[in-house]
């Protein structure tokens, strides 16, 4: 049997109306009526356009220019947008991207859910530059580009980008990727190491993944780099685990909500990526949820503290309930050291039945801050313990979507308020956060 011919792409340069923005933030049109994506165009605009990838579906392609401009339309701030995947939408203004974000979550609800906010708030949006405080960059050595990249992918391929800085990257971290990487260029473990992990609250830590152990000579090279720009360096040989400061470091800290309290946190540990929006965040779903000095409130997918802290500042008597023993005992730590009395456990929240422990002991108020699986397997407990007010904070627009279906159709809550919160500026990523009552 003969392999079927792969179609060829026909590089001739053609013109198109976009007519919306797919979830991924490229341009949609038609060709020939057949949908194409294409990268860089906005709702409204005429682009000329050349194919990229032709599949049976659809096709894709990028724009070569624009004809006629979309209002919303700006000028990136990167000097590599276009050629990094880290962002895909710094040519639409920040209003625009944040109205786009709301769209996505609108379509989720009632496309999955079945369901309709009863009121949209206001989206939460901080600083569109040099918010990430976590990231994770990309190391290769590739003499061909000079030495060690560091860094991200380039948009649709898997090799690194070649970078000089990061706009969104902390500034203390994102003007020195060629830094970096020049130092990676005089270790001779330098082919060995795959990947940084960045840390940026009240110090800079730099977690390096090591496939090898570094000789006592790499030891003082990264040793003296990390006193020359302020970088707290850590080694990492095998799981987040195993990583440690390379000499004395302290914890880095971070405040969960603006105020004095800190947190500590090992710097492989999540966090939420931008912190301005992060502490907002924290205040709008105090708000939401409502008084809470000396009600009971349970708090699943804890983490350090980042909400808990909080709660418990204000009064509230909180079960924080996580499944990482690790994030346990350093939120648990946290929590005592800032004075409060909070329940922790530790308990897989994905493999709890119905029946749960917590869900015998009662509660009226209920926060949550699921990974991107959603909450679906503890809801029928939360409706057990009694809850009739939920914050429901979500990193994925389709599992929110979901669960609030699910608490509407199948235990009589109401879809009260939702808001989407720009963690993410110039990336098609949606955070959001809904309040649900019965």
């Amino acid at each position: 049997m003969s392999k079927r011919k792969r179609k060829q792409l026909d590089p001739t340069p053609f013109e198109c109306a976009i007519t919306d923005l797919a979830s991924d933030g490229r341009g949609v049109a038609r060709r020939d009526g057949k949908v194409v994506f294409v990268a860089d165009a906005l709702p409204g605009e005429r682009v000329r356009a050349r194919a990229v990838k032709s599949g049976r579906d659809a096709d894709e392609a990028r724009t070569l220019e624009v004809l006629t401009a979309s209002p919303d339309r700006v000028e990136p701030g990167c000097a590599h947008f276009g050629l990094c995947g880290g962002c895909v939408l710094q040519h639409l203004s920040p209003p625009a991207q944040r109205h786009f974000k709301q769209r996505q979550l609108a379509e989720a609800f009632g496309r999955i859910g079945g369901v309709t906010p009863e009121q949209w708030v206001e989206p939460l949006a901080a600083g569109e530059w040099g918010y990430r405080r976590r990231a994770r960059l990309g190391v290769k050595y590739v003499p061909a580009k000079g030495g060690t990249l560091v860094g991200f992918r380039e948009r649709g391929n898997p090799f690194l980008a070649v970078l000089e800085r990061c706009e969104v990257l902390d500034e203390r971290v994102g003007a020195h990727l060629r830094d970096i990487g020049s130092m990676i260029d005089t270790l001779s473990i330098r082919e060995r190491i795959p990947q940084i992990e960045v840390a940026a609250t009240d110090r800079v830590a730099l977690v390096f993944r090591v496939l090898e152990a570094p000789s006592g000579d790499d030891r003082n090279r990264l040793a003296r780099f990390g006193r020359s720009f302020g970088f707290d360096i850590w080694l990492q040989t095998g799981g987040p685990e195993t990583a440690a400061p390379l000499g004395d470091a302290p914890l880095p800290r971070f405040s969960p909500d603006g105020g004095e309290t800190t947190l500590a946190m090992r710097p492989t540990d999540f966090i939420q990526i931008n912190g301005p929006l992060a502490q907002a965040m924290v205040g709008r779903a105090l708000a939401w949820l409502g008084p809470v000095a000396d009600r009971r409130v349970l708090e699943l997918f804890a983490g350090l503290g980042h909400f808990t802290t909080p709660l418990a500042a204000a009064g509230a008597q909180v079960t924080a309930i996580e499944g990482e023993a690790g994030l346990v005992a350093r939120g648990r730590a946290n929590t005592e050291a800032a004075g409060h009395a909070v329940d922790w456990r530790c308990a897989d929240l994905f493999a709890e039945s119905a029946g749960a422990g917590w869900a015998t002991e009662g509660y009226e108020l209920a926060l949550l801050d699921p990974p991107r699986a959603g909450a679906r397997e503890v809801l029928p407990d939360l409706v057990a313990a009694g809850v009739r007010r939920i914050v429901y904070v979500s990193c994925h627009p389709a599992t929110l979507a979901r669960d609030a279906g699910i608490l509407v159709t199948e235990h009589g809550f109401r879809l009260e308020r939702a808001c989407v919160m720009d963690m993410f500026p110039h990336t098609a990523h949606v955070e959001s956060m809904a309040l649900l009552t019965r």
